[in-house]
């Protein structure tokens, strides 16, 4: 797709090429404008890659918002860079992703994921509440021990000493389902489920049986955890 100079927005040090369904960052920006640019915004394009930033060594802030960044990205070394904002793209590797931003962009200060999988929100998952993106920020800020914003919101001195002690213990997985594992063993996809032994499964079979059930609920909000007293039998 050809593009012109006069789609670029520029304000002094502040460049903006906005909603162009681009791919790759054209050759030309970085050429024309890569050496003066402090702060550059490529927000609602069709981003993949972002190997163009090479020509922006002197970039402060860089907003990729609304793009489809994946997993593979990729940044050149950014030493000035302090604000980085990935909002609504396509990020599922949180811990990739911090790695790799905290050995390109030491200078990082703000850091915006909303609207990724990698960041544990409503906004992407109905399932997840504000105890799962606790634990995201605390991960984050032992990953990246300088930043003073993440998302929406500054950065506490209680935030800092919890992700000291516990952040490294705080990512958030996705349990691997029983389909994935590989396991012959797995009949969960032909049975309906039971709490009963596998015995007992079988409808021609009417004889009792004593097994130990392999089945244990976990909930986050069960209360299965109350005591019965005899006298409530």
């Amino acid at each position: 797709m050809a593009v012109h100079e006069s789609v670029v927005v520029m304000n002094g040090t502040q460049i903006s090429y906005i909603g162009h369904d681009c791919e790759d960052i054209p050759q030309f920006i970085g050429e024309r404008y890569g050496r003066q640019a402090r702060r550059l915004d490529l927000s609602f394009n069709q981003l993949r890659s972002l190997a163009g930033l090479k020509a922006f060594g002197e970039l402060e802030e860089l907003i990729v918002d609304n793009n489809l960044l994946g997993n593979d990205l990729r940044l050149p070394r950014l030493p000035h860079l302090h604000t980085l904002t990935l909002n609504k793209n396509q990020l599922t590797d949180i811990e990739a992703l911090l790695e790799h931003l905290a050995d390109v962009t030491p200078s990082l200060e703000y850091l915006s994921l909303l609207g990724n999988e990698a960041c544990p929100n409503q906004l992407v998952s109905l399932d997840k509440d504000e105890d799962d993106y606790q634990r995201y920020r605390y991960f984050v800020l032992h990953k990246l021990t300088g930043l003073k914003f993440l998302d929406t919101r500054k950065v506490t001195r209680r935030e800092r000493a919890e992700a000291e002690t516990r952040g490294s213990f705080m990512k958030v997985v996705k349990p691997k389902s029983d389909t994935d594992s590989g396991d012959p063993r797995n009949d969960s996809a032909t049975l309906p489920y039971t709490p009963l032994p596998r015995g007992s499964k079988d409808p021609k079979n009417h004889k009792g049986v004593f097994a130990r059930s392999r089945y244990v609920y976990y909930g986050k909000h069960s209360e299965g955890n109350r005591f019965i007293r005899n006298d409530q039998l």
